[in-house]
């Protein structure tokens, strides 16, 4: 394998979400597990975990209110103290009872008022602690025809996405990402790639689109929204998961592994896997019946298994195969990448990064699992209720 494959594995950067490390479930139950953080900060020594033993995931995502403190600065310095740092910022505006007709888009301008302002506290715990991105979705949308003006709740959105664009630092990013439908049934008001495109087109080169593994319709082809993003300038984002049917928030490349290729080949094809591309790949998963940490390493690692494939595309011979209009030949050239078995490189790179070569075997050895379920007795466990 070339040197610049495995430079690539070893600078390749995955966030972590800080509730996937807290209980979670279905719309109709939430699962307790033992030993799940009761804290922002008992995230974060977890997050840590995760970041030990892969050593390409760094950053945990925080979502206010769930991961709110008093003292962010005093988070981030201890993420620093657990070889982590903070990042993206994540808005909620679903779980308030006022939001039941929207948030942003919601009829009565006190409630839009109110949301507003929390997007707003987002952007600037975001600049007190030094990170870029603040990530906006919105459940907003209509259950029954007649029930608002879809046109009224664009302008509403509009505004209050331009307001917070305002807020944003030189050095920061409003990153928007779009849901097909759930909770709202009949229109949701950013239910595509194309409606969150056309509000961040609008914005500015600080507004950026995230693509959400599981927020498309059975049967879309999400690479080609890859490479038209791409294209365009316009792609900030991903949120790793993955999906049979729905928003499943299933570990990353677990239903359809090959999907995870076909993104991936994109993003190495635009030369879009450094850093200096601009792209944050990010977990967003909620484990509900599978241990927290050892599910995080493994989706990790299901998206470096990806990346590594993409890496090892004849991109040369494929692009022959295209001119040639030999479609058998460029095909095969696709699949020859994925069907290797990248395992016992990615161990090779772990290595050479001092790391075992099986994360998850590591992490079970470590005693980590056992000494928080003893430790973590009592208190109030993190989740997102139902």
């Amino acid at each position: 394998m070339s040197d610049a494959v495995r430079a690539a594995l070893r600078v390749q950067r995955i966030e972590l979400p800080s509730w996937a490390f807290g209980n979670s479930g279905t719309r109709f139950k939430v699962f307790g597990q033992a030993g799940v953080p009761r804290t922002p900060f008992e995230k974060v020594e977890d997050a840590a975990q995760v970041h030990r033993f892969t050593g390409v995931a760094p950053t945990v995502a925080l979502h206010i209110p769930w991961d709110r403190v008093d003292d962010y600065t005093h988070l981030a310095g201890f993420a620093k103290e657990h070889g982590v740092g903070l990042g993206t910022i994540n808005a909620n505006v679903f779980q308030d009872d006022d939001y039941m007709l929207g948030s942003v888009t919601n009829p009565d301008p006190a409630v839009r008022r109110k949301a507003i302002d929390h997007l707003l506290e987002c952007v600037d715990i975001a600049a007190q602690v030094g990170v870029r991105d603040v990530k906006l979705w919105f459940s907003d949308g209509t259950n029954y025809p007649g029930q608002d003006s879809i046109r009224v709740r664009q302008d509403r959105l509009a505004q209050a996405l331009r307001e917070t664009y305002a807020r944003l630092n030189p050095d920061q990013r409003l990153l928007l990402e779009y849901k097909l439908f759930e909770p709202a049934f009949y229109t949701t008001d950013v239910p595509d790639w194309g409606t969150a495109y056309a509000h961040c087109l609008r914005l500015g080169e600080k507004a950026q689109v995230v693509i959400d593994t599981g927020h498309h319709a059975p049967g879309t082809n999400i690479e080609f929204i890859v490479a038209f993003l791409l294209r365009e300038q316009k792609l900030g984002a991903f949120d790793f998961n993955s999906r049979f049917y729905a928003d499943d928030d299933l570990m990353v490349g677990s239903a359809d592994p090959f999907q995870l290729f076909r993104i991936m080949h994109e993003i190495v094809s635009a030369d879009a896997l450094k850093s200096g591309a601009g792209i944050a790949f990010m977990l967003d998963q909620c484990h509900n019946i599978e241990p927290k940490i050892p599910a995080q390493i493994r989706s990790v690692m299901n998206v470096q298994e990806a990346t590594a494939k993409a890496l090892l595309v004849d991109h040369d011979a494929l692009a022959e195969a295209q001119r040639a209009g030999d479609v058998l030949g460029a095909n095969a050239v696709f699949m020859d990448a994925y069907n290797t078995d990248v395992r016992p490189l990615l161990a090779d790179v772990r290595r050479e990064m001092g790391l075992d070569p099986d994360p998850v075997a590591a992490y079970q050895r470590s005693g980590y699992g056992d000494k928080i379920v003893a430790e973590r007795v009592g208190g109030q466990q993190a989740g997102w209720g139902a």
